[in-house]
């Protein structure tokens, strides 16, 4: 049997066709646009998803036999806000995860209704790519929209929605929204009355690996696939990565190099940090995790290539940058291009290259670029550490990661070892592997990542570079509370 894996990212929808012992078989990417109506402001058309998707999938399984394909699942951008009227029209473009225009909504909410109140009924407190804060914004500033809402989804629930006609989320995405009830996986009704929104507007809450229903009769036609193929909840789409990496059970580690980047702790038991540097969330094996999630992560890199220097020969540029050339850089770079969320929560953070002179050359700049990234997800590495988390090691996906000197940067600057999988299709293999668990091929989600998951090498940290860049962290950590002050008049 077949299981596709649907990867709803914020550039493109990344389409993966899986066998039941979990071969790839084919990979479709379908490009869709971004907006930026306002400076920090960022949205998407979910129509745009759909008819990629729909198109997406029609070509995936062109050259295989479709009556196979048993079942669909989904890893999806998270915190997204997708409002649907009394119709199920979409009723305004969706709101995506690294929107910057929620500020005042997350300072009402964290200082009037207080982050004590939050964190207990939601486990974590609001950043403002969370959900709860959008919705707060639509209602002052979009009143007459807000009025038509019938229904509020999350990004990938959307699609699901239109596969399959049930309104649906799961605990890992809606953990995200700061309207969930993470402990005891059910919507909070203190967070809904404050929002002024109901539960009937609310999608109905399954595990990441549970049938949610099949197509509809209309879309299978359109897509060429039989009816009964299930479709699965999936999850938000760190989780789905993790799943797709093996992060599932008690204390391990993925870090995710996507357009955003992610540390990745599963757990067996719900927890909390103290101080909401990290967020507590549902995890799509069943159980929770810890996650600290930076806003610009390959973006950076991205950015920087294709958009400041011009060019998109990343391996060139990254050439000079050589062994003895690692924690000896002089150039830093905070890597906050659409403000931050973990451990900062500062929307007002900047993008910023300190440390520069006469003599300072574009693979310093590179280098500063990259280390910066690394230096930033080593802070939400330690909160982890605050909390008596032990990480000896991590597996490493997402776009970023297939740079071998990032790795190696990320190894030493975090100084634990990173285990490299023979796949790196990271929320689209998760969601297949749902799509699976969902079909009943395999019993649990633990079950289909230990006949699934394989690495195939690992990079491991070199004393002295680490030593180094042990140094270099030290003096990147004051260059934020430094800056601080200043990114707010300048904004």
């Amino acid at each position: 049997m077949y299981y596709i894996g649907v990867d709803l990212g914020t550039s493109a929808v990344k389409l993966l066709l899986m066998d039941g012992e979990g071969k790839i078989v084919n990979v479709v990417s379908k490009e869709y646009p971004l907006f930026f109506p306002h400076p920090g402001w960022s949205e998407q058309n979910p129509e745009d998803w759909l008819s990629q998707s729909v198109a997406g999938i029609r070509e995936l399984v062109q050259d295989v036999d479709k009556s196979q394909v048993a079942g669909i699942s989904f890893g999806g951008q998270m915190h997204g806000l997708v409002v649907l009227d009394a119709e199920d029209k979409v009723i305004r473009p969706a709101i995506l995860w690294n929107d910057g225009r929620t500020s005042q909504e997350v300072d009402y909410l964290n200082g009037e209704i207080g982050k004590d109140k939050l964190s207990a009924w939601t486990a974590n407190i609001a950043f403002a790519g969370f959900t709860a804060p959008k919705v707060l914004w639509l209602r002052k500033h979009e009143p007459e929209n807000f009025a038509r809402i019938a229904k509020v989804m999350l990004p990938k629930d959307y699609l699901a929605y239109m596969l399959t006609g049930n309104h649906c989320t799961d605990v890992s995405d809606a953990s995200g929204m700061l309207l969930f009830d993470v402990e005891h996986k059910c919507w909070s009704r203190e967070m809904l009355d404050i929002c002024g929104l109901s539960e009937e507007q609310m999608a109905k809450i399954y595990e990441s690996y549970e049938p949610v229903g099949t197509l509809k009769p209309e879309m299978a036609a359109e897509l060429g696939l039989p009816e009964q193929v299930i479709v699965a909840a999936g999850a938000g789409d760190n989780a789905a990565a993790a799943v797709g990496t093996g992060t599932v059970g008690e204390g391990k580690c993925n870090i995710s190099l996507g357009t955003s980047g992610t540390i990745f702790i599963s757990s067996e038991h719900f927890g909390v940090d103290q101080f909401n540097g990290l967020h507590s969330f549902a995890h799509a094996d069943g159980y929770y995790h810890l996650m600290g999630c930076m806003l610009s992560a390959a973006s950076c890199n991205k950015w920087w290539m294709e958009d400041i220097i011009g060019t998109s020969d990343y391996g060139a540029n990254q050439a000079p940058i050589t062994d003895d050339k690692l924690g000896n850089n002089h150039v830093y770079f905070l890597p906050y291009l659409m403000g931050e969320r973990s451990p900062i929560n500062d929307t007002n953070a900047r993008g910023t290259f300190v440390g520069m002179t006469m003599d300072t050359t574009r693979a310093d700049m590179t280098q500063a670029m990259l280390e910066g990234v690394a230096f930033a997800i080593r802070d939400s590495f330690e909160v982890a550490r605050s909390l008596g988390i032990r990480i000896e090691r991590s597996k490493i996906c997402g776009g970023g990661a297939r740079s071998p000197l990032w790795r190696k940067i990320i190894a030493n600057v975090l100084n634990i070892k990173l285990d490299i999988l023979e796949s790196e299709q990271g929320p689209g293999m998760g969601g297949a592997m749902l799509a699976a668990v969902a079909c009943g091929a395999y019993p649990s989600v633990q079950a289909v990542c230990d006949a699934m998951v394989r690495v195939v090498d690992t990079v491991e940290p070199d004393p002295a570079i680490a030593a180094r860049y042990e140094e270099r962290y030290q003096k990147f950590r004051k260059i934020y509370p430094a800056l601080k002050p200043i990114f707010p008049e300048i904004d």
